[in-house]
């Protein structure tokens, strides 16, 4: 604990050296450099630059996320945002933590309209809605519609959407999936459910995070079984819809794809993993 790290003379960095040394998950260093940071009230670069000593009420207000972490909080929820797509996005309880995964949905989105921006974007389960605002961010031209069925993580993504300066490009609504939505949409987005009822979760996950965003069926597929038989109604020539889903399910969605008359094909994230269904009009 840091109340026995000595008295006022301790520096930042023999904090983080003592932080990192029993705090779970896999980026430990990272996790004790983010909170550092976060009390300080400084981006984490400059926290690591400077070699002043940490008061004390810094150091209890450090060894109280501490204490949180060591309970599995998530890093997110202590500091009350994560990073996505270089934008820091507010994060609470109601909503999922955004992840590196999802930046693959992104990355294809780009790829696909290298050349041409979409003009309007569809986010489908939009959470804190980083996805839509990554979007929004990369297209200064396009407009977009969020939808969730959960007031609270519509909550998070207006303020998202506000912090951010897109409000005006980003509209969130109540909605289940894509029920009553209109197209067509040059971009659809959608991050469903899909880890299989039952799974063991890493407990940071199970104990944190919304269930209703996390588990899909006893197969994990149940929401693109709904999802997918709208996408040729809902995009546009020319437009592109990207699903994230999980390991090993690429080929049961293709397979379900394979049903609509479009192009669909599997893209990897940065691991080499098929992350993400992409659907061509």
């Amino acid at each position: 604990m840091i109340g026995k790290l000595g008295a006022g003379g301790m520096d930042r960095h023999a904090l983080l050296r003592a932080a990192a040394a029993d705090l779970p998950g896999d980026t430990p260093r990272l996790d004790a450099e983010l909170l550092l940071a976060h009390v300080l009230g400084e981006d984490r670069l400059r926290m690591l630059m400077g070699r002043e000593p940490v008061s004390a009420p810094a150091r209890a207000a450090f060894d109280a996320l501490l204490a949180r972490r060591r309970a599995f909080e998530p890093v997110a929820h202590l500091t009350g945002e994560r990073e996505f797509w270089s934008l820091p996005i507010r994060v609470t309880p109601d909503v999922l933590v955004p992840r590196p995964d999802s930046e693959t949905l992104i990355a294809e989105a780009l790829a696909h309209f290298a050349g041409r921006p979409p003009e309007t974007v569809l986010d489908l389960g939009t959470g804190s809605g980083a996805l839509l605002l990554a979007a929004l961010s990369e297209w200064p031209g396009a407009r977009g519609l969020g939808i969730d069925r959960s007031d609270a993580a519509l909550a998070v993504a207006r303020e998202n959407g506000a912090r951010l300066g897109l409000s005006a490009r980003a509209a969130f609504a109540a909605g289940d999936w894509a029920e009553g939505v209109e197209g067509p949409f040059d971009l659809i987005l959608c991050n469903p459910p899909y880890i299989e009822d039952g799974a063991e979760l890493m407990p940071d996950v199970a104990r944190y995070e919304p269930a209703g965003a996390l588990f899909g069926g006893a197969d994990g597929l149940d929401c693109y079984r709904r999802l997918l038989p709208d996408v040729p109604r809902l995009l546009a020539p020319g437009g592109v819809a990207l699903f994230e889903f999980g390991l090993g399910q690429g080929p049961a969605l293709l397979a379900m794809a394979g049903g609509l008359g479009m192009r669909a094909r599997l893209a990897d994230d940065l691991t080499g993993r098929a992350r993400v269904l992409a659907i061509g009009a």
